[in-house]
């Protein structure tokens, strides 16, 4: 009876330790279902998806649980992805992933009753858009990775290669939440320097390639893309108006460098899906609670040049590195393809 009373109370002390720690150990062989909705089709998106599932895979093989995966794409459809979210909600997904600040936002709509946890990937302005109350503590459902982009730094490398440039292109979509901080930065730096700017925008891909020509007869000597999905889209189609005509389209991801642009910098968007599925973890194992588990943000130096479109400009790539060495913390080359699996 002594041995009986001495094990019952080992065990309460325990679940009482894991109940004070806030943390309950994942049930072994558990499932939890995770819904995944990507905003847009595009190599930067994909990689992190791709790389997102496959550390939930790894994390499930070492925990001994399964992560059920519910995908889809709303390819920027406002009304498929709000139903793409609701076939979640009506799946009981355990937690949600939105890859892309629109889909994140969606989301944070649709769980602002349940208080479903939400992780985001890829929000490059969290606060100002309203997702968190800060970097630090999101204080809601909502959490996630960042790819904040560093625009100052691509300002610098523009007019270290360009340092006569008179005028600047800024391409961009108006309805992307995810332009409007650094397109506001740029705009700042330039009139800082005295420099002007043009500005051509697009919500389609013809729109974009019309905004693109649009920027070639006004003249501009480079241009200026941010982490904008809609321009990413249409990076295929509209990245030999720029070489054409020799003007070099500075980006701010690799995968506008892969489809095409001259030079994409940024996130490792591979790490930023490994690490959104980390977090996914810590919420759904660990206990962590959304509120008060930090957004995520990352190196983003790493520099990506085109080396097709390098050569077609005529410009060195050795001496490219040169001028942009104090601004990266990585330079790297790539040659167009649609998606990175095409290049390895």
């Amino acid at each position: 009876m002594k041995k009986i009373f001495a094990f019952a109370l080992c065990t309460l002390l325990l679940l009482s330790a894991l109940t004070a720690c806030g943390k309950p150990a994942a049930q072994d062989g558990a499932t939890y279902t995770v819904g995944i909705c990507n905003y847009v089709d595009d190599a930067s998106l994909n990689q992190i998806v791709d790389n997102l599932r496959a550390r939930l895979e790894t994390i499930g093989e070492e925990k001994n649980v399964t992560f059920e995966i519910l995908y889809d794409n709303c390819n920027a459809d406002a009304g498929l992805m709000s139903q793409i979210i609701s076939n979640f909600q009506t799946d009981e997904a355990d937690l949600l992933v939105a890859v892309a600040t629109p889909v994140a936002i969606a989301m944070q709509a649709a769980t602002e009753e349940d208080g479903s946890p939400v992780v985001f990937a890829a929000v490059s302005d969290p606060v100002s858009v309203g997702l968190v109350d800060s970097m630090e503590k999101p204080g809601a459902n909502l959490t996630g990775t960042s790819d904040y982009l560093n625009t100052n730094a691509v300002m610098d490398m523009i007019f270290a290669h360009q340092p006569d440039a008179k005028k600047i292109g800024l391409l961009y979509d108006v309805g992307q939440d995810s332009s409007a901080t650094p397109i506001a930065h740029a705009k700042e730096y330039l009139d800082a320097h005295g420099v002007e700017y043009i500005e051509r925008t697009g919500t389609t891909v013809d729109e974009v390639a019309l905004a693109a020509q649009a920027l070639v007869t006004d003249g501009v000597d480079a241009v200026f893309t941010p982490t904008d999905n809609t321009i990413m889209k249409s990076e295929l189609t509209i990245y030999e108006t720029f070489a054409d005509a020799g003007i070099p389209h500075y980006t701010g991801a690799d995968s506008f460098a892969l489809n095409g642009a001259f030079l994409g910098y940024g996130v490792d968007y591979a790490n930023l899906g490994v690490e959104t599925a980390n977090m996914i973890a810590e919420i759904l194992l660990d206990g962590k609670k959304p509120a008060e588990l930090p957004v995520r943000t990352f190196d983003n130096g790493t520099a990506t040049i085109n080396e097709e479109i390098c050569t077609k400009l005529g410009y060195d790539f050795d001496a490219l590195q040169e001028e942009f060495a104090p601004y990266c913390t990585a330079i790297q080359r790539i040659v167009t393809a649609e998606y990175f699996d095409d290049v390895k």
